[in-house]
């Protein structure tokens, strides 16, 4: 039972970081309607910089900030440099971009600061509380959870209770009457970008502490599964990222802690084919989204 209920705890964490990077996934599919292969690259890229602060003045928070502000520049960067110059009639030219924006990303952070594992340090201890002899979350996976509420939170204010908000729904839903209603539909896009990868890049710098340390493959795997969650949540739907992170977190918690490491993806895989065959369009779609 202790083993259990730290599991638990421990894939709270890990469900947080997944929605926070799934989440940033469906922005991007909700404005401009593409999946962004290059995200993990672009996240950390942000990582690296945020690193190259902390390093310089020795403030993880300074490193922080400067890790969003450089996801956004980058979000904003790649879709008014590329992505808006691509056809939008046929996805496949924008996949084919972002995989070749993946290569030359991960390449360039290569030669700039070598192949090798940096370590980051959490700006909190990440030995579990001990409550009733049983641990549990760590001030690190308390630090994780605030963080990802706080953010989930302001960008559900943001696009539920807002004018921009409003302008951002409309411009992804319906663009030409946006533009006719004066909404000025690509930069709500770029918006709309600037916000997922600074979203990303608050999952990449999140996770990064908890694993090997920094390299330019930092997120590939967090890529891997945050696209499975975004897909098993739907695409369309935030709250969908939000519950399907939390969920995947606490099977490949479990998973790993009662079976092995190596057994977690193959839970992952089969929960998403289960998905995908009895409800494709993700559980918690709406009908309108999956046929449109």
């Amino acid at each position: 039972m202790d083993r259990f209920v730290f599991l638990l705890s421990a894939g709270l964490a890990r469900g947080a970081v997944l929605a926070l990077f799934a989440l940033s996934l469906v922005i991007v599919w909700r404005a401009a309607r593409v999946v962004n292969f290059a995200q993990a690259a672009m996240a950390v890229a942000a990582v690296y910089a945020a690193f190259a602060v902390t390093a310089a003045t020795g403030s993880y928070w300074a490193g922080l900030l400067t890790g969003l502000a450089s996801g956004a520049l980058l979000g904003a960067a790649v879709e008014r440099g590329l992505m808006r110059r691509l056809p939008h009639h046929n996805p496949l030219p924008g996949i084919i971009v972002a995989i070749g924006l993946v290569m030359v990303l991960q390449a360039g952070l290569a030669i700039a600061f070598g192949p090798e594992h940096r370590p980051m340090h959490p700006p909190f201890s990440e030995r579990p509380f001990i409550i009733g002899g049983v641990p549990v979350l760590s001030p690190y996976d308390l630090f994780i959870l605030i963080a990802a509420a706080v953010v989930m939170g302001g960008l559900a204010l943001l696009f539920g209770r807002t004018s921009l908000g409003l302008q951002l729904r409309a411009a992804a839903f319906a663009p030409e009457t946006s533009r006719l209603l004066g909404v000025r539909v690509p930069r709500m896009v770029t918006l709309g970008w600037a916000l997922a990868v600074a979203t990303a890049a608050l999952a990449a710098l999140l996770l990064v502490p908890t694993e090997l340390g920094l390299n330019p493959h930092a997120a590939d795997l967090l890529f891997v599964n945050a696209f499975a969650v975004a897909v098993i949540g739907g695409l369309d739907s935030p709250v969908g990222a939000l519950l399907a992170g939390i969920g995947v977190g606490l099977l490949v918690s479990l998973v790993t802690g009662y079976a092995s490491a190596a057994a977690a993806p193959l839970a992952v895989l089969a929960l998403l084919t289960l998905v995908l065959l009895v409800r494709p369009g993700g559980i918690f779609s709406a009908k309108e989204a999956r046929t449109a």
